[in-house]
């Protein structure tokens, strides 16, 4: 008997079927399973930078990005950011709670696998700005920005740029894996927050913070999460696993070394020591850089990617003491001006021949193919998301700041107190409460003899 002739319906979802690649599938999951393991590793970048009585609160803001943004993005924020009928500016309503989007042809034949890999940017770009809030801002206030944030601006600035209907992606503005949306957006919107908070209590314009980062393997641990995730991050926005893609790896793992060494030197002209701290900082700063131009360049232009962005972000440190603005983390610097740098200088080294590594022919990218007006089009993009970001992120705090219960600082005493113990209840290190109420006191010689044979540690002034 011959077999049943199919429904169109079942014929459509067998066709479908059979363009998928195997291959392409797991490499995307892969992808974004590295992205959001880039999610702790800013937490525990950032907890190991800031001062251990609010370490803990970073790691859980990080944390609640990948939850808060996760809903954000199943409600509305894919259809905000990706559907087909979006204006130049941002999207629709018509994959609102993610409503007919299997087998769309919008980003087939992966449209499931590009809203999840999608969803880990989303997730991950307000995590990066939110570090902002070390050692000062409320919890609540802060969750409640992640959400608001990514609506009115992550979403906007991913339709521009990613989504073929974007002012930017018609004008020809090139970004592969997230200059403008995740790292211009994320630093500028720190920039703003840490602007709208206020100075830490303690804050000194010439020398900064006077506390050191409490716990500099943890910063160590983050950047080693996020070297490792940034393969996901940018080999995956390429969706294949082709020779594109690998050439994309190649070219992030170069100028994250690049950026390192860079750093490195920089640091040690001036103490004429090595600096761990400045070592991972370089790290990031070469990945932030070679970030949009990661699909685009060859080795050799990744090399000048690391360096620039070690040079320019190590810099740019110095800008919160010129604007007086209490940048705790360097946000602004490493993701704002890295990302910044990033796009001008994909729009000097974007080569064709690099982009077409797929199998698909590429028009004239950057200067190196003599197309001179990308320049221009890089520096409208930057311009254009770093202005966005800071006024919609300041007008978004300001309104936030009148509403009854989301005031955004933390008060004096809970400061002093530390974050993690009164918005949380809950201690990176729980030897430290101990210490910290035996150091209320001054130590007699008697006290200390009492507390060594206690085996309770004791210090002879108060902990932070």
């Amino acid at each position: 008997m011959a077999d049943a002739e199919l429904s169109p319906e079942a014929q459509a979802a067998a066709d479908f079927a059979e363009t998928l690649n195997s291959g392409d599938i797991a490499w995307i999951i892969t992808s974004s399973a590295l992205v959001l393991l880039m999610i702790p590793g800013v937490g525990f970048f950032y907890s190991g930078l800031a001062r251990r009585k609010s370490a803990l609160s970073l790691l859980f803001l990080c944390m609640m990005s990948v939850a808060v943004v996760g809903f954000e993005w199943f409600f509305w924020g894919y259809s905000l950011a990706f559907a087909s009928d979006a204006s130049a500016f941002i999207g629709t309503l018509k994959h609102f709670g993610l409503m007919d989007v299997m087998r769309s042809d919008e980003y087939a034949p992966m449209t499931t696998l590009f809203i999840l890999f999608q969803g880990m940017f989303a997730a991950i770009t307000p995590a990066l700005a939110i570090g902002a809030a070390a050692d000062r801002a409320r919890i609540l206030p802060a969750i409640v920005f992640i959400f608001v944030w990514s609506t009115i601006v992550y979403n906007p600035i991913a339709c521009w740029t990613w989504n073929g209907n974007g002012w930017s992606a018609v004008m020809g503005g090139l970004d592969f894996a997230g200059g403008t949306p995740v790292h211009i957006s994320s630093g500028t919107a720190a920039l703003a927050y840490s602007l709208m908070l206020g100075k830490r209590t303690g804050y000194n314009k010439t020398n900064g913070l006077p506390y050191r980062p409490h716990n500099v393997t943890h910063v160590v641990l983050g950047t080693v999460f996020l070297w490792v995730g940034w393969f996901g991050f940018n080999g995956g926005s390429e969706l294949a696993a082709n020779e594109r893609a690998a050439m994309t790896c190649l070219v992030t793992h170069i100028a994250a070394c690049m950026g390192a060494i860079t750093w490195c030197l920089l640091d040690l002209r001036l103490d004429n020591k090595y600096s761990v701290i400045g070592f991972c900082s370089g790290a990031i700063s070469g990945l932030v850089a070679i970030t949009p131009g990661s699909g685009f360049v060859s080795p050799w232009a990744a090399v000048i990617f690391g360096i620039v962005g070690g040079i320019v972000c190590n810099f740019a440190t110095k800008l919160k003491f010129l604007i007086g603005v209490d940048d705790a983390l360097d946000i602004f610097a490493v993701h704002g001006i890295g990302g910044f740098a990033g796009n001008l200088l994909t729009g000097l080294f974007a080569d064709s021949n690099i982009a077409s590594l797929n199998g698909s022919e590429v028009d004239p990218l950057g200067w190196v193919d003599g197309h001179y007006i990308q320049l221009a089009y890089q520096l409208a993009d930057s311009c254009a998301g770093m202005a966005y970001s800071f006024v919609l992120t300041c007008l978004i705090l300001f309104l936030m700041n009148l509403v009854p219960g989301l005031s955004l600082r933390a008060s004096k005493s809970d400061e002093d107190e530390g974050l993690d113990d009164t918005q949380l209840g809950e201690f990176a290190y729980d030897y430290v409460e101990i210490s910290r109420h035996l150091a209320d006191y001054t130590h007699s010689e008697h006290s200390d003899e009492n507390a060594a044979e206690k085996g309770t540690a004791v210090s002879p002034t108060k902990t932070d």
